[in-house]
């Protein structure tokens, strides 16, 4: 049987909505070692709408789809030992894994690049020391000058463009998207398929910074707020929430626009970062409740456009809980 054979009769099943058979035929393909099923079978996995997911499976498997020449699942395996996604935290491995990637995939060479001009240790964490400034005390709030450079900010945004959305909620009435209430903004996130080694590599430099550990981060996002965007008075520490956002880093991605401060309204502190700074905020105390101190604000962009990196850092390991499958396997 010819593997695009095999997902084209998939597909076909899928969009008749014979779930059952797409998955018995995916999985009877993949167990016969078609490259293409074991790939399709790995997103599968990592969705896990139709079927369970199953993290460490899909790990196993983008490491087969990746040794049977498949460059996209070769990538995806080297983000997930290095984002500890589905076993064990495997920088060294990831990065070997990129480097030979590299002769063939231009992705994987462009990561390295970026990669190369960091400096890491052999643990993928920053060898150079970053001072924090601290601005406050009640709520803690601390600044960090050039904390990313500015090939580093490029790479976020260049990396963050194709996806950006604007910012909605649902409303509970009528299920159907709005405009978000709070944020005025385009944003994106680096979710598991999207974090490569370069985006895990400043995860830990923003776990090194705050004295986290990398898991607790929630996935980095990019913002852009173009005139007239802002984000409203808010926290980030979220209600009844037993693994609480005890702390926001935020990476000022640009420079170049006008207005757009962070505010802390009950304070008056108001800080401006340039390309590169970043702000470090703690949302509660140590009771895990929210600080009304924390309040804060994106003040509207009047002039320009700003870009932030914004990554919400639990008290404990982060990880979303997965969707009920349609099929029980």
């Amino acid at each position: 049987m010819v593997a695009g054979s095999t997902i084209g009769r998939v597909d076909a099943l899928l969009a008749a909505r014979r779930f059952a058979e797409a998955a018995r035929l995916l999985l009877a393909a993949a167990e016969a070692g078609e490259t293409a099923a074991i790939a399709e079978l790995a997103q599968w996995r990592i969705v896990g709408n139709l079927i369970r997911r199953d993290l460490p499976e899909a790990r196993r498997l983008l490491g087969a789809a990746a040794a049977g020449g498949d460059n996209g699942s070769a990538l995806l395996h080297a983000g997930f030992l290095a984002a500890g996604v589905g076993g064990p935290d495997d920088w060294a491995g990831a990065l070997t894994e990129l480097r030979a990637l590299a002769r063939r995939e231009a992705r994987a060479a462009a990561q390295l690049r970026a990669l190369e001009s960091m400096e890491l240790g052999r643990d993928g964490f920053p060898t150079r020391p970053i001072e924090l400034r601290r601005l406050s005390e009640a709520p803690y709030v601390a600044a960090a000058r050039g904390f990313m450079t500015e090939a580093e900010c490029r790479y976020l945004k260049v990396a963050a463009e194709p996806s950006l959305e604007p910012s909605v909620v649902v409303d509970p009435v009528t299920r159907r998207t709005v405009p978000h209430p709070v944020r005025k903004s385009d944003g994106t996130m680096f979710g598991v398929f999207a974090e490569d080694l370069v985006v895990n590599a400043l995860n830990r430099r923003i776990a090194a910074l705050s004295g986290t550990r990398l898991d607790q981060g929630e996935p980095l996002q990019v913002l852009r707020y173009r005139p007239g965007g802002e984000y409203k008075p808010h926290m980030d520490a979220l209600p009844a929430e037993p693994n609480q956002r005890v702390m926001t880093m935020l990476v000022y991605l640009s420079d170049d626009y006008e207005g757009g401060e962070t505010c802390f309204p009950h304070t008056g502190l108001s800080f401006r970062g340039r390309t590169g700074d970043a702000l470090l905020f703690r949302n509660a105390g140590a009771n895990g409740r929210a600080d009304p101190l924390s309040l804060h604000a994106g003040l509207p962009v009047t002039n320009g456009t700003k870009y932030l990196a914004s990554r919400w850092i639990r008290a404990g390991k982060f990880t979303y809980p997965p969707p009920k499958p349609i099929l029980d396997l």
